[in-house]
């Protein structure tokens, strides 16, 4: 066992090692390549019609006239000291900006995973207790064309079907306009739930619940075509098969030997697809106005507001990075198979 954690601990230094030069590797494209793309952050700022003099006083101010490696060294430095910079469109910290927009990303991406489980997970064990029939097949072809459909195509579908015609759930947003948030930790059912505001919990958990159920619904074949494969891998192992002849009823068979072994790839899963989420649903959030992370780097692109592109990526990677390293802990803690 000390010989595991010893390993684990070394694999854990080692991936920890390699993020600083993982993030300056990314950081560093992200600089290159916003610059070399079309297009002034300045015309964003005051529009194509603006006199050169303004330009020229603004350009002084957001520092573009400095030369590009004073630019690179500059955020470079910036970065080290975490120092995301000013948002070019209005002066306010990137970091800010970010931490405002974190709560919206992770609680949708939360509830779509959970989705996605409950979904997944119910057709795995379907198609599995009909191994060889029409259901089966039927269960094996969602898993595949639930997880191709282009997540934008699916989210105007939804809310074509949810909201224009039945009139079931708000078309987007997270919230009723007119109406208060509760403002405690930034997740609004979580807040909701604090205050004690039984109103706030239900207008919050209307507005989550199409888009979260439509993410978890095209992520959940990932879930059934893993849960399915696995579990029916688990079944047919010798272990699985010692203990039924040791007369286990089939019930704990499956809940104490089969279903916990089965369920280690999908906590690997589960862990890369939030992490993902976390910056990835990009086109997502914004066929649903959601005000997360992804909708900001829309807007932030469109504006080619330099500092807050360059910050969102930067921060995301550094989630999805140390989300990794900890799905990797987690999953060699519950399988001492794993060497590393």
């Amino acid at each position: 066992m000390s010989r595991n954690l010893n390993k684990l601990l070394n694999y854990s230094i080692l991936k920890i090692s390699l993020m600083p030069l993982m993030l300056w590797i990314i950081s560093s494209l992200v600089f290159i390549l916003l610059r070399v793309a079309p297009g002034d952050p300045v015309d964003a700022i005051l529009g194509s019609g603006a006199n050169e003099v303004s330009r020229e006083i603004l350009r002084n101010k957001l520092g573009l006239n400095e030369t590009l490696s004073n630019q690179y060294f500059s955020y470079i430095n910036d970065i080290l000291h975490l120092n995301f910079g000013l948002s070019l469109s209005n002066q306010e910290p990137v970091l800010s900006i970010i931490l405002k927009s974190l709560p919206a990303t992770l609680e949708l991406g939360f509830f779509s995973i959970l989705s996605a489980m409950i979904i997944g997970f119910s057709l795995g064990l379907i198609g599995l207790r009909n191994r060889g029939k029409k259901i089966d097949y039927i269960v094996r072809i969602f898993g595949i064309s639930s997880y191709a459909i282009p997540p934008f195509w699916g989210a105007m579908l939804v809310q074509l079907l949810f909201s224009v015609y039945f009139n079931l759930s708000p078309i987007g947003g997270r919230f009723p306009i007119f109406q208060q948030q509760p403002q405690i930790t930034g997740f609004l059912v979580l807040d909701s739930i604090l205050s004690n505001n039984v109103v706030a919990l239900k207008d919050s958990l209307h507005y989550l619940a199409l888009p979260s159920i439509t993410l978890g619904f095209l992520l959940s074949g990932i879930f059934s075509r893993s849960l399915r494969v696995n579990l029916d891998k688990t079944l047919k192992s010798d272990y699985v098969n010692a203990a039924r002849c040791r007369g286990i009823s089939e019930k704990k068979v499956f809940l104490n030997h089969a279903l916990p072994n089965a369920l280690l790839p999908i906590v690997t899963i589960s862990g890369l697809t939030m992490a993902s989420l976390a910056g990835g649903a990009l086109l997502f959030e914004v066929t649903f106005s959601w005000p997360g992370i992804a909708l900001r780097l829309h807007e932030a692109i469109s504006q080619r507001d330099y500092t807050l592109v360059q910050g969102i990526v930067i921060f995301t990677s550094m989630l999805i990075v140390s989300l990794n390293l900890l799905v990797d802990i987690f999953i060699a803690f519950l399988d001492p198979r794993i060497d590393y």
